[in-house]
């Protein structure tokens, strides 16, 4: 970027208003690349043009930058508002976008004479009236069926006019004779009572369904009244099936009415988030969608934009909603919870497990349809954040384990193509350090390795990773390249004082690299890091187990296994063996086994 085109942005943002309001980057060709929203414009768009600025995706958008627009609104709901608006006009390629391609299904209450009710994927303004989108195909058909089998509603496509209806023009089909349908096509069914049935189904799909069970109470109260008691029985039958609906689907206490719920989880550079719609305590929705982020907007920022996107697609006016921290923004007339118990926390761990599943299934999605490129992508990925001049296809990663210094051993596990190659696995028996020295341990394992790697012709890692900090990578520096000559880049893995993975160290002296702890790469390193320290303590622990077990017939000449495992099997015990006479020996395992073991057994 020129310094007069600096100069001009940074006169932009000097007179910026401090004030809520919407800006849009635009590039050279007049495109509009980024639109965000903010609480106040100035500090906000200065924040960009920091010259400490550590994201590369902030520093490639910035790059971009011929000119900068700013929209002034009343409130930070306004921006959310505006900010939405204008990311959906402009499809901006630095902003968040939906991943989103599919056309759900509404549930339809036709405009026309005696309305039908069905489902459909084409949203067509005729005056029609559409509840939904359905995002859960099973929920929508549960709730149409209920309303087929309460109301009798008609599944025909004729036109039935008054004039139709009168001459004659249709009959009834079969669904009248099983009592699916009340005819209205041939004028059993007025369109007064179909009118009034319609009245009622609206108040279903709403979720209003106590309002629903109180009217309907009401209406069969003056039929018994009337001695209408034929009539006041369907209803009876009614109240029975939306009692019975609602026992099924309902999660919570039913006080909690008309309710949004989300949560979101982050993945390199992809955010899901899940969204809950809560009436009456029963899900009438649920969804979880996929957003592709391009700079590195805070996740609360991400989580304020999705909520009033989908809080527009589905037309939602919960005045509650419930979400897993504060965000940033306020809406008006919506109140914001996050809830530390209760029925509402109960819902926000539905939906936080909603959308872990829902990432966990992409993942694995994406690791069995491609694994080769996933696999590609996080060495590249990790050559990128290192600087390294080759793709790191093998990494070998080595840890120490003993207790106070006895029984001391290492292990080193190979990855090749960020996958464990366990034949390539191996175990080392500290020989040359006493006590518990762990650079010491380090440096003599990571010699034997290498040399004999070098002596042999075999092929070198990429990189070598150390279970450890600063002076673990130092030590195996001054092996590889003081002692071998050998230039292997070296990385370290510190832990925290949970003994988790805390950061990735590289470069000499060791840096901290910054790579987010949800990031797959993270992951990734963490993973190799959990796999040679679970490798290293097994062949300890393996070790340690043989050295308790060593008994005093171990160290007699001329007694192999198999004897020995015969003496245990009948005496079950050393103790018990150096019980017994050299003839009760003698009958067990012969006459001169027997004298070398009670010579042994008894001597001073």
């Amino acid at each position: 970027m020129m310094e007069k085109e600096i100069s001009q942005l940074k006169q932009i943002v000097l007179s910026l208003p401090e004030s809520p309001g919407v800006y849009q980057y635009v590039n050279k060709e007049n495109e509009i690349i980024y639109v965000g929203k903010a609480v106040n414009l100035k500090r906000r768009v200065s924040s960009y043009f920091n010259k400490y600025q550590t994201s590369n995706k902030v520093r490639a958008l910035v790059k971009q930058i011929a000119d900068i627009k700013y929209i002034v609104v009343p409130s930070e709901q306004d921006a959310l508002l505006l900010e939405n608006s204008l990311i959906k006009k402009h499809q901006p390629r630095y902003n968040i976008l939906l991943k989103d391609d599919k056309t759900y299904p509404w549930i339809c209450i036709k405009n026309e004479p005696f309305p039908r009710v069905f489902y459909t994927r084409r949203y067509v303004h005729d005056g029609s009236l559409y509840y939904g989108p359905y995002t859960y195909l099973p929920a929508m058909k549960t709730v149409l069926d209920l309303i087929h089998n309460i109301y009798g509603i008609r599944t025909c496509n004729n036109k039935l006019t008054e004039d139709a209806i009168k001459s004659g023009k249709y009959k009834v089909c079969l669904d009248y004779h099983i009592k699916k349908c009340k005819g209205c096509c041939e004028g059993y069914q007025t369109e007064e009572e179909y009118r009034e049935n319609i009245k009622e189904i609206k108040l279903i799909l709403k979720g209003e369904m106590s309002m629903l069970e109180k009217y309907i109470l009401d209406e069969m109260g003056k039929a018994a009244e009337e001695m209408r008691f034929e009539d006041a029985q369907k209803m009876k039958e009614k109240l029975y099936l939306l009692s019975q609906y609602k026992s099924k689907n309902t999660i919570v206490s039913p006080i909690l009415t008309n309710i949004d719920v989300f949560s979101i989880e982050i993945d390199d550079n992809n955010a899901y988030i899940n969204f809950l719609k809560v009436m009456e305590g029963t899900i009438s929705q649920a969804y979880t969608f996929e957003y592709k982020i391009q700079t590195e907007e805070e996740e609360s920022e991400i989580l304020a934009s999705a909520i009033v996107e989908m809080r527009q697609k589905f037309q939602s006016l919960s005045r509650e909603i419930i979400v897993p921290y504060p965000i940033s923004f306020e809406l008006d007339n919506v109140t914001i919870t996050v809830p530390q118990k209760g029925d509402k926390k109960k819902l926000l761990d539905l939906s936080i497990k909603n959308v872990k599943q829902y990432r966990f299934d992409r993942i694995k999605q994406a690791e069995k349809f491609n694994p080769e490129q996933r696999a590609m992508k996080l060495l590249t990925e990790l050559q990128k954040v290192l600087g390294l001049k080759e793709v790191p296809h093998q990494i070998e990663c080595f840890d120490n384990s003993n207790i106070s210094g006895s029984d001391a051993v290492a292990g080193c596990v190979v990855y090749k193509n960020a996958k464990p190659s366990k034949k390539d696995y191996r175990t080392y028996n500290i020989k040359t350090v006493d006590g518990p020295d762990d650079y010491g341990s380090m440096q003599e394992v990571v010699y034997r390795r290498y040399s004999r790697l070098v002596n042999e012709g075999e092929k070198l890692p990429n990189l070598i990773i150390v279970d450890g900090g600063v002076g673990q990578m130092e030590c195996v520096r001054e092996v590889i390249e003081d002692k071998l000559n050998l230039y292997i880049p070296i990385a370290g893995l510190a832990k925290d004082d949970k003994h988790r993975t805390k950061e990735l160290l590289y470069g000499f002296p060791p840096l901290h690299v910054e790579i987010q702890p949800n990031h797959s790469l993270f992951r990734f390193l963490a993973g190799i890091q959990d796999e040679v320290h679970r490798f290293a303590i097994s062949f300890h622990r393996n070790k340690r187990s043989k050295s308790q077990i060593h008994s005093a017939l171990d160290d007699i000449n001329g007694i192999g296994e198999k004897t020995k495992d015969t003496l245990i099997k009948k005496f079950k015990s050393v103790k018990r063996i150096k019980e017994q006479t050299e003839e009760e020996l003698t009958e067990v395992i012969g006459k001169a086994k027997a004298k070398i073991i009670f010579d042994n057994l008894h001597q001073d």
